[in-house]
């Protein structure tokens, strides 16, 4: 039997330019721990090797400690051993980069750059599909199907593109064939590319990264433990946590009459889990200025507690009521300017992005109104 550790897109050195400075540095030190805690996961399973399929740094020229560190990181976990796929983000294209890593590398340590069979260990052969380029515009693990390999060894493909539609930034002739493991009598395919965990079909696998680092998938990071009895035999996959950070997308639909603030507080996590996770609050529904204002104000009342905490209000409608405004003014300069944005608010002749415009300066003058009178 041969026991392994499927995980993918790693990402090092992955920018989060448009987080806060403090945030981005814990973020990206997040994804290099996630060398450590895959390393982990595959002791305490009885793993003794980890496949990164693909995408195991963020760019193509990544910075030099960020490559020499995340080497460093797995030769610490020898003899555990990490084979380590090009992907569509760090191509063979980038010759620089592949032979800087040639350079000193550790034993446990094995660079899957060559469309060729590879020994694992006695009777289990990888026949990884390296990306030749970041659109490489063909299905690069066809020649799977005719790789020879001892009789009865263990066939584990490995490769990074889409399969059907699960793609995150490659066009449609990078498409594998969803099939390929029949195909090449595969005993288990581990791809890279989708950042989510998919099972295409019992031996074929998306694993999803082991660091999320947006909020597209919703899923704790994690890597899949992959055992193989022997060469013909099911795989079996099981899903191991090794996030540190959680990407979390929490609907949040609202009626006129809710109390919006008791709304968004049961739907947050407990507070020691808070500074761990990045929450989109995404409301849909209808309230009133009032609701809204509130809600806005609980969301930044509460946004210290998280790593990041942000409202998502565009499909949430706005409903006007005259009591709204008589909390503003019921008379003067103060009334005047509200009674106009509220009808340019209201227009639907305006352009969407204007009465938006609108909608937010109101809420922002009830709100301003609202903290003088408290």
């Amino acid at each position: 039997m041969i026991r392994f550790l499927h995980a993918s897109d790693l990402h090092l050195g992955k920018r989060f330019g448009n987080l806060a400075e403090d945030l981005r540095g814990r973020l990206r030190e997040a994804r290099h721990g996630a060398i450590g805690r895959l390393a982990e996961q595959a002791r305490l399973n009885g793993a003794d090797v980890v496949l990164l399929a693909g995408d195991t740094f963020d760019s193509e020229t990544p910075a030099p400690e960020i490559r020499r560190q995340a080497i460093a990181a797995m030769a610490q976990h020898a003899p555990l051993r990490f084979v380590i796929l090009p992907g569509n983000h760090d191509s063979l294209q980038a010759a620089p980069l592949w032979s800087a890593l040639r350079k000193d590398l550790p034993q446990n340590v094995i660079l899957a750059t060559e469309a060729a069979p590879l020994p694992l260990a006695p009777g289990v052969v990888l026949l990884p599909a390296p990306c030749t380029t970041r659109r490489p515009g063909r299905d690069l693990s066809e020649w799977m199907d005719a790789a020879a390999t001892p009789e009865g060894a263990v066939r584990i493909g490995l490769a990074h593109g889409p399969v059907q539609s699960f793609s995150e930034d490659t066009g449609a002739s990078d498409i594998l064939a969803p099939d390929r493991a029949r195909r090449a009598g595969l005993d288990y395919l581990a791809l890279g590319d989708w950042h989510g965990a998919v099972a295409i079909d019992a031996r074929t696998h998306y694993s999803g990264t082991p660091e999320p680092d947006r909020f597209k998938h919703d899923r704790p990071g994690q890597a899949l433990l992959v055992g193989i009895e022997a060469a013909g035999a099911e795989p079996a996959v099981t899903p191991v946590e090794t996030g540190l950070f959680g990407w979390r997308t929490q609907p949040l639909h609202l009626l006129p009459a809710d109390d919006c603030e008791a709304a968004l507080a049961a739907l947050l996590p407990p507070p020691h889990l808070r500074r761990q996770t990045l929450l989109r609050v995404a409301a849909s529904g209808r309230a009133g200025i009032a609701g809204r204002t509130a809600l806005a104000a609980a969301v930044e009342a509460a946004a210290p507690d998280f790593a990041l905490l942000e409202l998502d209000a565009a499909a949430l409608a706005t409903e006007y009521e005259t009591t709204d405004l008589d909390r503003i003014d019921r008379t003067g300069a103060l009334r005047d300017a509200a009674d106009m944005l509220m009808a340019e608010a209201r227009d639907e002749a305006r352009a969407e992005a204007d009465r938006e415009v609108a909608r937010g300066a109101l809420q922002r003058l009830f709100s301003y109104c609202a903290s003088a009178a408290s």
